[in-house]
C-alpha cells in the first residue's frame, strides 16, 4: 500500500507502516528526525505528486486548537491567522480525498467547522496520559483501542516552556501510530 504521512517530521507513523510492509513516505517542511523516506516540502505538493492508497495528515494545530483561543479567538490579535489556518486545513482535507482512497486527519480539540469522526486518547493505546485528539476519517473505520492503561496524566499540557516544546507536543504517540498501521494497513 502507498501511504503518505503528511505534516510529519518525526517519522513515527511512517515507520509504523513501513514495519508492516507498506511503501510509506512522510512529508513536512522540516527535515525528518529519523532517516527514512521523506519529502521535505509542501504537503499539498506531496499529495498531488501521485495517487495514494492512504494519506494520514497532521496539519499544524497552533492556530486551530481551542487552547490557543487566548491569542487566536474572535477579537484577538491573531484571529486572522486562525481563519487562514481553517481555510488551509479544509483545503488540505479536500485535496487529500481527491488523491487517496482513504484519508485520516488528526488534530487536537479545536475550531474546525466539521466534527471529527472520533476522539482518541493516548491511554487507550498504551500511554498513561491524556491528550484528547480528533480523527477525521474518510473511508476508514474508527481506531479501536489496543491497550487501555491506567493513568490519566496531562504531561503534554503541563510541559514547561522550552525551545522544543512545540515539537514534543506535536509528536504522535507510538501506540497510536502502531494502531493506525495495524488497523488501517
Amino acid at each position: 500500500m502507498k501511504v503518505l504521512v503528511s505534516c510529519e517530521y518525526s517519522g513515527r507513523v511512517r515507520d509504523a507502516f513501513i514495519a508492516k510492509g507498506h511503501d510509506a513516505t512522510s512529508c513536512d517542511l522540516l527535515q525528518t528526525d529519523v532517516p527514512g523516506p521523506h519529502i521535505q516540502g509542501d504537503a499539498m505538493d506531496a499529495i498531488r505528486s501521485r495517487q495514494w492508497d492512504l494519506i494520514i495528515m497532521h496539519p499544524p494545530c497552533t492556530a486551530l486548537a481551542v487552547s490557543g483561543n487566548r491569542w487566536y479567538g474572535k477579537g484577538m490579535p491573531k484571529h486572522n491567522e486562525r481563519l487562514e489556518a481553517i481555510r488551509w486545513t479544509i483545503g488540505l482535507w479536500e485535496l487529500a480525498k481527491r488523491h487517496a482512497d482513504s484519508v485520516c486527519m488528526e488534530n487536537p480539540v479545536g475550531v474546525l467547522p466539521m466534527p471529527p469522526t472520533q476522539y482518541i486518547q493516548p491511554w487507550q493505546f498504551g500511554h498513561g496520559e491524556t491528550k484528547k485528539t480528533g480523527l477525521w476519517l474518510h473511508n476508514l473505520q474508527p481506531l479501536v483501542p489496543t491497550n487501555v492503561v491506567d493513568g490519566r496524566e496531562q504531561r503534554i499540557w503541563k510541559l514547561p516552556p522550552s525551545a522544543d516544546r512545540w515539537k514534543i507536543r506535536s509528536e504522535t504517540y507510538a501506540g497510536i501510530a502502531q494502531a493506525m498501521a495495524g488497523q488501517w494497513g
